[in-house]
């Protein structure tokens, strides 16, 4: 009997299209690899088994089954994104545990589309930290449990990774995409603002947080960036040279990469160099103070989101998080910071067309209670391994994290792709050439067989 675990979601409508499967036999599959796996992965914080199960066979009515870009393909939503009948609990015990009566547009098109929502997944509480735990469950790394899955969408990212699902949506306000897709082996696109309806929490972070997803190829990477956005992704026949930056260096004083991040990024700049692209060392001109700016933003946009919610529910380092950002949003709103931020670092990309970077400067932190620990360490494990991401909300541009060779542990390891405005189709050939040249182990072993 065939088994649809493990495929791509590419090869899975393909299945279900052409009647080789049926949208029941590829989500049952999936959810009961859920119920052996997830205990030990903790991606989920629901399941709808008997709800996917009963969508799963109002799909394959449908007279359009054939002509469906995602038919019968199970999906996991990060869990601060609507999902009709469920609630949004964002990782928190202060969020209501009701129902809500209309999906998220991100989810709306997956669903129409032809996907089946399989289960909601887990956040660090307010979607804050790039570590993934608290009161509704942590979520691990499937390469090594012993390591967060990162955050905050680690649950979305933890169960692509572990096969649960082939893909799964999330969203990035500072690098909550890309972060966990680098530690878990993914690959995923930040789009640039504007590309992919945004609508997450209270005001989308000012602007910087963007609705994506994660996946194990980028092909399917594009099958559903193209859903999400209603517009179609189209692969080149012939990819154009390109200009191509090449920094080591973090882009906060004071955070050093560690070596398997440099050597990744040097490892992937010699192969695109070979593929006939411009490849030369240049770092951006960040400001001094891009490390203040990032805290501003961040803390100022959990203020926000944690407007009207019991703060005796709240963890502690999200109170902190919160207080400390609401000093910050007079000046935040305004949007001088960004706009001053991005003036800087136009010139830099007239130069050059993509920046490659390390996608984090060192391995994830453990999987430990983050959440019962104080807001400093928070603060300085997160600030410590996951530097290379914020200033590309901070712009609003386009970039990616590309799996791309592996660290001492075994584990992923990775590098970013960044763009101007309008290139997210640059990106992902960029990120298919790598996986051509460096092709990618797609899923971690099973987890009871680590």
């Amino acid at each position: 009997m065939t088994s649809w675990v493990g495929r791509t979601a590419a090869e899975i409508a393909a299945a279900v299209r052409e009647k080789r499967a049926t949208p029941r036999e590829v989500v049952a599959d999936h959810l009961t690899r859920i119920e052996r796996l997830d205990g030990r992965i903790g991606a989920f914080r629901a399941v709808r088994a008997k709800a996917a199960l009963a969508e799963a066979d109002e799909l394959a009515a449908r007279s359009d089954l054939g002509e469906l870009p995602l038919a019968g393909v199970p999906v996991a939503v990060k869990d601060n994104l609507a999902v009709r009948g469920e609630s949004t609990r964002i990782g928190s015990a202060a969020t209501p545990d009701t129902p809500v009566d209309e999906d998220h547009v991100t989810v709306a098109r997956l669903r129409a589309a032809g996907a089946v929502v399989v289960g909601l997944t887990n956040v660090p509480e307010l979607c804050v930290f790039g570590t993934t735990e608290g009161v509704h469950g942590t979520s691990r790394n499937p390469w090594d449990t012993s390591r967060t899955a990162g955050g905050s969408s680690g649950g979305s990212a933890a169960a692509v990774a572990a096969g649960l699902v082939p893909v799964a949506l999330g969203n990035d306000g500072m690098g909550s995409l890309r972060i966990p897709a680098a530690n878990c082996g993914l690959v995923t696109l930040k789009p640039g603002h504007g590309v992919v309806p945004a609508g997450i929490g209270n005001g989308d972070w000012f602007g910087m947080s963007e609705n994506g997803p994660l996946a194990t190829t980028v092909e399917d990477l594009r099958l559903v960036l193209s859903v999400l956005a209603d517009t179609e992704f189209v692969r080149a026949d012939e990819p154009a040279p390109r200009r191509i930056a090449v920094s080591l260096r973090s882009p906060l004083v004071g955070v050093t990469v560690s070596g398997p991040y440099t050597t990744a990024v040097k490892e992937a700049a010699r192969l695109l160099g070979g593929a006939g692209h411009e490849v030369r060392r240049a770092d951006p001109p960040f400001p001094l103070s891009l490390g203040v700016t990032s805290l501003q933003h961040w803390t100022a946009g959990t203020a926000v989101d944690a407007a009207g919610l019991d703060p005796a529910r709240l963890a502690r380092r999200t109170r902190i998080h919160a207080a400390v950002g609401r000093r910050f949003l007079p000046g935040v709103r305004t949007g001088d910071r960004r706009e001053r931020l991005r003036r800087r670092l136009t010139p830099f990309f007239a130069e050059h067309d993509v920046l490659l970077t390390p996608a984090l400067a060192r391995r994830s932190p453990k999987a430990v209670p983050w959440h019962e620990r104080g807001w400093l360490p928070n603060l300085l494990v997160n600030t410590n391994y996951s530097p290379m991401t914020p200033p590309w909300n901070l712009t609003g541009w386009p970039a990616m994290a590309v799996p791309f060779g592996t660290l001492p542990s075994g584990a992923p390891c990775a590098v970013q792709l960044v763009g101007r405005p309008g290139t997210e189709e640059d990106l992902l050939t960029l990120a298919e050439q790598l996986e051509r040249l460096h092709p990618w182990q797609r899923t971690a072993p099973p987890a009871d067989q680590r």
